[in-house]
């Protein structure tokens, strides 16, 4: 059995953090490593998190510093990078590691269901799930060819440790699409999947902004992302929800 290690960044999910807690607690086998990430909550965040058992650790913010912190406090050849705000079935380990059973795939995630407390986000999840292929299709048509994906923070996405160091790990100077910038990087060692069963994922943003205008940040985004458009620049066109 391959060991896998959970890696969680941080901001202010007080909360948000007992219903992950939950989550985590109810995950059968359990994960062999699980690391909270913190960017410097100014709630109590960290309070939350140690109360409910979890192992935290301090890091500069950003999702991709935070990222990488903990993975490298981590040693175990699969990680997850899951957001607080997504959550995993209880069989997601094993469901990660019969995925990279498969030696050609280096790189996966579930497909995110966005949901809240009144709806189930149907068309901003079926867009979720389809620039998976459509994004790599238009931009990146070369690397799509060989088994390239684009998957994000929703897709909960998981890898092998070894492919992921020897791309150089999350690009630090990205504040947003620092899982799509992977994605494209490790493409080149070998293939990504995205796994047919679900995570739920919350929908605040989607309830903040509403879901034309989230799907269209989405959009506008993704494609500037695409063509190379201020690429360490694009956390400014997506605002935050917390």
């Amino acid at each position: 059995m391959k060991g896998v290690a959970i890696v969680i960044p941080m901001l202010n999910e007080a909360a948000t953090l007992p219903r992950l807690a939950r989550c985590l607690a109810a995950l059968d086998p359990a994960p062999d490593e699980l690391i909270v990430v913190d960017g410097g909550s100014t709630d109590a965040s960290v309070a939350v998190a140690r109360a409910a058992g979890l192992t935290v650790i301090a890091a500069p913010r950003g999702r991709a510093a935070q990222c990488n912190a903990g993975i490298a406090a981590t040693m175990s050849p699969i990680v997850c990078v899951l957001h607080v705000d997504t959550w995993l079935p209880d069989d997601g380990i094993d469901v990660i590691r019969r995925t990279l059973d498969d030696e050609r795939v280096n790189l996966a995630g579930f497909t995110a269901i966005l949901s809240g407390p009144d709806k189930v986000r149907w068309v901003t999840s079926f867009h979720n799930w389809i620039k998976t292929w459509y994004a790599p299709l238009i931009f990146r048509p070369h690397l799509f060819l060989r088994g390239g994906r684009l998957l994000f923070g929703d897709h909960a996405m998981f890898f092998r440790r070894d492919a992921f160091a020897a791309v150089g790990g999350f690009d630090e100077r990205m504040t947003v699409m620092e899982e799509a910038d992977l994605c494209v990087r490790m493409a080149r060692l070998g293939r990504a999947r995205l796994v047919n069963r679900i995570v739920l994922t919350s929908d605040r943003r989607v309830a903040r902004w509403g879901e034309w205008r989230a799907n269209w940040i989405y959009l506008k985004v993704g494609v500037m992302w695409g063509l190379n458009i201020r690429p360490q620049a694009l956390g400014k066109h997506y605002p935050d929800v917390r």
